[in-house]
């Protein structure tokens, strides 16, 4: 019962469906000591799998199976769809029911078959194959293993609806996200990417990008500490103050954040939010980059012939730590030619790497690419992040026109 108790335990406390599967199979098979295991999940008729996932086979066994298919649910499998009571057999080749093994498929001789139902509906069937002690299936197994099924169930259920709840919250957080405007003269691009470690797939990370009363253009990424459902509308409030605070004549970028910062204290109980705050603007006949953080990481610069360049400086404060301290503006001259790129932390931190290993990387992917449009820079920067993807990330690149 011990062992039982800490099997529903162990499939229970997963939440991505394909671990779930997964766990669900060489649980059944720690239990009952089998040495091959197996799930089928049913098709939308239940007439046949559409899924199949074995455990238990060797690196040879799957070599010699690599040109079969997977079953469909004939021979035995399809007598568990058809009669989904559970089903012992000692010996395989004997069974009426029987359609053999492909080419290259181990001999098993035992097995036990076991429907999982989700909702009063049969979701798939969990199939064991042979004793380790060369033993049938018995009575015993079969209680336990229908046991595990019915909490399989459940698992299965809490998994499918954390997918959808996951995927509903992606979806409320990209609606937060801004459709980058028309920049002209000015080419722009942004790309945002969920987490994918469970419990983090909402995030704080935003970005933001507009052009200003004097043709000067802000460039704006932040990130919210936090992964739920407060950090997302933490972002969404900064987003929109910062918006109206940047209309406000030509104020540095450190006397915006310092205005965020008393307005967040003053009316909002926002998070700890690290910011990165840009404006660029003509000077003379080139461009200048104007830049504050607030406990952010530095922008990074991309030459147009490939060469690329963090400017490091003093970040200051996150936003939300102490309104009373100021914060740095930073000058960049920029070359025809040159982008601009800000990122949240979420595109380099990986907890086995330091991070300049991780921010090398990423200067040299970006150098590597810096011929490609600005929005198929970002995604290839976000698909080839150094970071494990534990934390959702976004990405902004912009670049100035030439110079009349």
């Amino acid at each position: 019962m011990e062992r039982l108790l800490n099997a529903v335990l162990a499939v229970s406390r997963e939440l991505e469906l394909p671990v779930v599967l997964r766990r669900i199979v060489s649980t059944a098979m720690d239990l009952v000591d089998a040495r091959y295991g197996a799930l089928g999940v049913l098709d939308d008729d239940g007439s046949g799998l559409r899924e199949f996932i074995p455990l238990g086979l060797t690196e040879r066994e799957y070599q010699d199976l690599a040109g079969s298919e997977f079953p469909h649910g004939r021979g035995l499998l399809g007598h568990l769809i058809r009669h989904p009571e559970p089903l012992r057999v000692r010996d395989l080749t004997g069974h009426p029911d029987s359609v053999g093994f492909p080419p290259g498929h181990p001999p098993m001789r035992g097995l036990l078959g076991v429907a999982i139902s989700v909702r009063g509906r049969i979701y798939g069937n969990l199939y064991l194959c042979d004793r380790r002690d060369g033993e049938p299936f018995d009575d015993h197994d079969e209680a336990v293993v229908t046991a595990l099924a019915g909490a399989a169930g459940i698992a299965i259920e809490n998994a499918r609806l954390f997918e959808q709840t996951r995927s509903s919250a992606e979806h409320f957080q990209r609606l937060l996200l801004p459709t980058l405007p028309d920049l002209a003269p000015f080419g722009a691009a942004a790309v945002y990417r969920p987490a994918t470690a469970p419990g983090h797939h909402l995030g704080g990370d935003w970005y933001d990008a507009l052009l200003l009363p004097d043709d000067s253009c802000a460039a704006i990424i932040g990130d919210v500490v936090g992964h739920d459902l407060a950090a997302a509308a933490a972002m969404a409030q900064i987003r929109n103050m910062l918006r109206a605070l940047l209309y406000d004549r030509r104020t540095p970028p450190s006397l915006v954040l310092h205005r965020l910062d008393h307005t967040l204290h003053a009316i909002t109980e926002a998070p700890v939010t690290t910011a990165c705050l840009a404006r660029i603007e003509r000077e003379g006949d080139r461009w200048r980059l104007l830049w504050s953080t607030a406990g952010h990481l530095p922008p990074l610069v991309v030459t147009a012939d490939g060469n690329a360049c963090y400017l490091e400086a003093e970040p200051g404060l996150p936003l939300g730590v102490d309104e009373a301290l100021p914060r740095p503006d930073h000058t960049h001259v920029l070359a025809a030619g040159d982008t601009v790129v800000l990122f949240t932390d979420g595109l380099v931190e990986h907890p086995r790497r330091s991070l300049d290993a991780c921010l090398d990387e990423l200067a040299a992917l970006a150098s590597a690419h810096s011929a490609l449009p600005l929005g198929e820079l970002c995604r290839l920067l976000a698909d080839r992040h150094p970071s494990d993807g534990h934390d959702d990330l976004a990405i902004l690149a912009v670049r100035p026109p030439a110079p009349n």
